[in-house]
């Protein structure tokens, strides 16, 4: 079965690249979603079999990560689908974005976003960290075209820049690969498959000069792609120039890819005796990235860069709960999935309001409750969730966090946290309540959302309020085995 969650969505991602009818495109990427999807529920009764001699294997926080990206890949797809339809009756040029749409990079988009499907499924189940390696890289190489979709100058900016830094700590992940393999070769007198059970196994017989250069090096390297400070500065770009569609994966997917492999990185430290080390290097770039969002949050005049930003606010809350350890890391692994929901929905929601408005200006949208209701008490609905406001699921996530530091003495890293997360409140607020409130211009178009603008959104926002108000037995199980092997859970 784990082979088949790889190969689905790669071969459908190639068959699309060939299909000349738009509507078969289009039926494949449902199609497959809808199948990835169902092998994915089946993983939660049934573990799948290893592949490849264990080097493909499902752990907890590989089905976690999985079914996220599976899940959310399903929301984006319906909206997706949509979204061509309604590019493909305009068909006309935007003079502001220059974008011409036809079929070509219509072709070109759904056979990079299932491709990117497949990269992200690798990801979630390799246990080699060669493979993982490969996988994390598939991602960026497949998404890059996402980015560039509207054919703009801005966004083949946003692309480069994409590609450069990625691939600049990509390399930094490749050598932290070499390091590692060289700290693992005195355990045998031989160089070794670098299977994440295998080195768990070996972890006290691991060179510590080599096994710290190499967790540092992964920290860089993969914490570039995760989105933390100061290694976040490809994500604003990207994010605001992709399609909201994109952002949505980008911000709800790919980050917690390029967290997985940290966290497998973390797992070796905790099991060679390096736990407190890794701890510190979470807790610095946490602490560090959540306070940089907070500076560009407040007074932030994009939308779409504003839920940028909270993303590397957010990765850096994760990565702080992880650096607590105990129940700190439970809350992180809750924090994660709450945020790839709310993150994802708030996208999808931001394409509703930039096709209406035909702007990403925060002071340019006004009125939105008017405009489009459905599409406006969303946007509060999103809002809420992403500040942390009860009963949404980020209260609970961010609280275990906060109580975590405050249970741990840690209350220097309790206060700072407080101090930002304010900050950060007062320009969400500032800008959530300004789009939605008031009167909108007599140019805007005003009138109901399609199904497919407001069903995805609103699905994920009913998950993240029903996480808020009840975490299921075996989601609850999955996280503190995580937590667990993050140095134990409270």
């Amino acid at each position: 079965m784990i082979l088949a969650l790889i190969i689905l969505p790669l071969l459908a991602g190639l068959a699309a690249f060939v299909l000349k009818r738009p509507a078969l495109r289009r039926g494949l990427l449902v199609g497959t979603a809808l199948t990835h999807s169902t092998l994915v529920a089946v993983c939660w009764t049934q573990t799948p079999d290893p592949a490849l001699g264990g080097w493909l294997a499902l752990d907890a926080a590989g089905l976690l990560f999985l079914s996220i990206t599976s899940g959310l890949f399903l929301m984006v797809s319906w909206y997706v689908v949509g979204y061509l339809g309604q590019e493909a009756n305009r068909r006309a040029t935007d003079p502001e974005e220059g974008f011409l749409f036809d079929n070509a990079p219509e072709a070109v988009f759904i056979g990079c976003l299932l491709l990117f499907l497949s990269a992200m499924t690798l990801v979630t189940v390799s246990q080699h960290f060669g493979l993982l390696w490969v996988g994390i890289e598939a991602t960026t190489l497949a998404s890059a075209p996402l980015i560039y979709f509207h054919r703009h100058h801005r966004s083949l900016e946003a692309t480069w820049k994409y590609l450069l830094i990625c691939s600049v700590g990509i390399a930094l992940a490749l050598l932290a690969n070499f390091f590692l393999g060289v700290a693992a070769t005195p355990a045998t007198g031989a160089s070794v498959p670098m299977v994440l059970s295998g080195l768990v196994t070996q972890a006290q017989a691991l060179e510590t000069p080599w096994l710290k250069a190499a967790c540092l090096l992964f920290f860089v390297g993969y914490g570039t792609k995760m989105g933390l400070a100061p290694l976040h500065t490809w994500l604003p770009d990207a994010h605001s120039e992709a399609p909201s569609a994109v952002s949505a994966l980008l911000s709800g997917a790919v980050l917690n890819c390029a967290f997985l492999g940290l966290i497998r990185v973390q797992q070796i430290c905790v099991a060679a005796g390096l736990g407190g080390f890794g701890r510190d290097v979470w807790l610095a770039l946490g602490l560090v990235s959540v306070g940089v969002s907070a500076v560009f949050i407040l007074g932030q005049t994009d939308y779409k860069r504003l839920l940028a930003y909270s993303s590397v606010e957010n990765m850096g809350l994760v990565a702080v709960g992880v650096g607590l350890g105990g129940a700190g890391a439970f809350g992180a692994m809750l924090q994660a999935l709450n945020h790839s929901l709310v993150k994802a929905m708030l996208f999808l929601l931001s394409g509703n309001i930039l096709t209406r408005y035909q702007s990403k200006s925060i002071a340019r949208v006004r009125g939105l409750l008017v405009a489009a209701p459905a599409t406006g008490l969303l946007w509060l609905a999103g809002f809420l969730a992403l500040t942390g406001m009860p009963p949404f699921g980020l209260f609970l996530s961010k609280f275990t966090i906060l109580k975590a530091a405050f249970d741990g003495g840690h209350l220097w890293i309790l206060v700072v946290l407080l101090g930002l997360l304010a900050v950060i409140f007062i320009g969400m607020t500032t800008a959530f309540l300004g789009m939605a409130q008031g009167e909108p211009e007599k140019t805007v178009n005003r009138g109901e959302d399609r199904l497919w603008q407001i069903a995805p959104p609103a699905m994920l926002g009913f998950l993240v309020l029903c996480l808020g108000l009840w975490v299921p037995a075996r989601l609850s199980d999955v996280l503190h085995q995580i937590a667990t092997t993050l140095g134990g859970a409270q």
